[in-house]
């Protein structure tokens, strides 16, 4: 196997991850969110937690950019500046939290990860909606930037408290879905630095995870197309949904089930 990909993956399992990769981009792109979530619980019983990790980085970085962007620069200036407070918030705590990844046991990240997940997700599915004022109280947005970020960092995943504000305000999906792209693009940017940094991304794990951009973009084309079909119901429930499955799964390797 190329000196780029880790040395136990077969062709075989290659492809999956091309899959893992492909279908990350399709959710992605319809919800606009979960891309990390799918390639952690993916690509991690393929590769393992650490080049799980580094693979998402760049597909996420470049996904994230196009989401940012599809509605215009203006629609991206307008949501930093409304969520500059959670930007930066978060900004600080996943550059602090992404030391975390050598010390922190992956089973216990994938729990701390998916309950949380599984919990929101059931609350609002069984019509107990969260439900804050806009805007919301300033105590409110600090502490959830500080557990996205804090979750961010150490495990690539930071969009299910993010996720969880959004809906909480009712937000439209057509602004939800570029104000996804927009914290989680300057996330992503953070994330790359952060982990090359930590050494999780590195001249060894880089090429994979650029590897997996072609496939993840040609996914999140197909998840555009079926985002501009469903109406503000739909979406709103395929994003619980999806959030239900993926925090059920992070659930499931985290107990060793």
């Amino acid at each position: 196997m190329d000196m780029f990909l880790p040395d136990s993956l077969t062709l075989v399992a290659l492809l999956g991850c091309f899959a893992v990769a492909l279908v990350a981009g399709v959710v992605k792109g319809m919800v606009g969110f979960a891309m990390p979530m799918i390639m952690v619980s993916g690509l991690g019983s393929i590769v393992g937690p650490e080049w799980a990790l580094a693979g998402l980085i760049l597909p996420t970085l470049c996904t994230n950019g196009w989401q940012a962007m599809r509605a215009g620069p203006r629609g991206v200036w307008q949501a930093v500046v409304r969520f500059r407070v959670f930007l930066a918030v978060a900004f600080v705590m996943l550059i602090l939290s992404a030391q975390l990844v050598s010390v922190l046991p992956a089973r216990a990240m994938q729990v701390m990860i998916g309950l949380p997940i599984v919990a929101f997700a059931l609350s609002q599915l069984l019509a107990y909606p969260l439900k804050l004022g806009s805007p919301p109280p300033r105590r409110v947005e600090v502490g959830v930037a500080m557990l996205a970020g804090g979750i961010g960092g150490f495990s690539g995943v930071w969009g299910p408290p993010t996720v969880a504000y959004l809906t909480a305000l009712e937000t439209p999906k057509r602004d939800q879905l570029q104000l996804q792209g927009v914290i989680y693009g300057l996330g992503a940017v953070a994330l790359l630095g952060a982990h090359i940094g930590s050494g999780v991304l590195s001249t060894t794990t880089a090429p994979f995870s650029a590897a997996l951009v072609p496939v993840a973009l040609v996914g999140m084309w197909i998840g555009f197309r079926v985002h501009d079909r469903i109406d503000q119901v739909m979406f709103r429930r395929a994003t619980l949904v999806v959030l239900l499955i993926a925090g059920g799964n992070l659930l499931r390797q985290g107990l060793g089930l």
